[in-house]
């Protein structure tokens, strides 16, 4: 049995905390975080308290924090015996000194309060400064995911900034669309086949291969009526910016 402390309430804390309960390897010793209103998610089954110089004994200490309070938070842990992680994707694990045994629980995916997730599809990265560490964070992680990788301080920025591509750039983007659509009494949702066609066109194909639209096939009559209709400045900058980028990729197989 792993023993477990979250040190957080927020939303990576909620969704580890759900997928670890209840699981036959995992016993959460204690839920800690400043907020009495949070912690009322994890009072109904695990020990909680507000009170982070009375966190218990445990295998692993999870630190789910804000990337700015992680330090704080790790040197309150300073003595404490078990494995030190934190669940940042852009934070090195160089954070966590001067603690001994140290690590980074990295699960690489969206998370929302309120909409449930299947863990075991989630992709976990992994480090840890020890060799004996590692072992014990890849048992605890292939217990409630199918996908665990093992990646250095250095990869895991890159992936975090790989994401903040592919998921929070793309969402403002959806954004934006879902504005236009507001703006001119037209419903989002008759985008919403073209987005998920679009996802998984992708689990199959490069993105590269599967770009189309105006700036895909050069036609700079089309992009110049469209930033016509754009009145925001920001809206006509974004648009110029990411249609020199898709022109710039395509150079080439517009001079063919």
């Amino acid at each position: 049995m792993i023993k477990v402390v979250i040190l957080g309430t927020g939303n990576i804390a909620k969704h580890l905390y759900d997928a670890f309960l209840g699981n036959g390897t995992i016993n959460i010793e204690q839920v800690v975080g400043r907020s009495s209103k949070a912690l009322v998610y994890f009072k109904k089954s695990t020990p909680v308290s507000k009170d982070y110089k009375s966190i218990k004994d445990a295998d692993i200490f999870i630190i789910a924090v804000s990337d700015d309070s992680i330090q704080a938070v790790s040197k309150i842990l300073t003595g404490k015996a078990g494995l030190i992680v934190h669940t940042s994707g852009s934070v090195s694990v160089k954070a966590l000194a001067p603690n001994k045994n140290v690590g980074v629980f990295y699960p690489l995916q969206t998370f929302s309060m309120n909409r449930p997730i299947n863990f075991k599809a989630v992709p976990v990265c992994l480090e840890a400064d020890k060799k004996k560490n590692l072992q014990l964070l890849r048992k605890l992680a292939e217990s409630i995911s199918d996908n665990v990788h093992l990646l250095s301080s250095t990869q895991r920025k890159h992936i975090h900034l790989a994401a903040v591509f592919a998921n929070n750039f793309t969402n403002h983007m959806y954004h934006l669309a879902h504005k236009i659509c507001e703006e001119n009494k037209v419903s989002f949702d008759i985008l919403k086949p073209l987005i998920l066609e679009t996802a998984d066109k992708i689990v199959h194909l490069t993105p590269y291969t599967v770009q189309t639209g105006p700036a895909r096939r050069k036609d700079t009559k089309t992009m110049q009526s469209q930033l016509e209709q754009l009145t925001n400045q920001w809206h006509k900058k974004i648009y110029e910016d990411v249609s020199s980028s898709i022109l710039s990729t395509y150079e080439r197989d517009h001079q063919n």
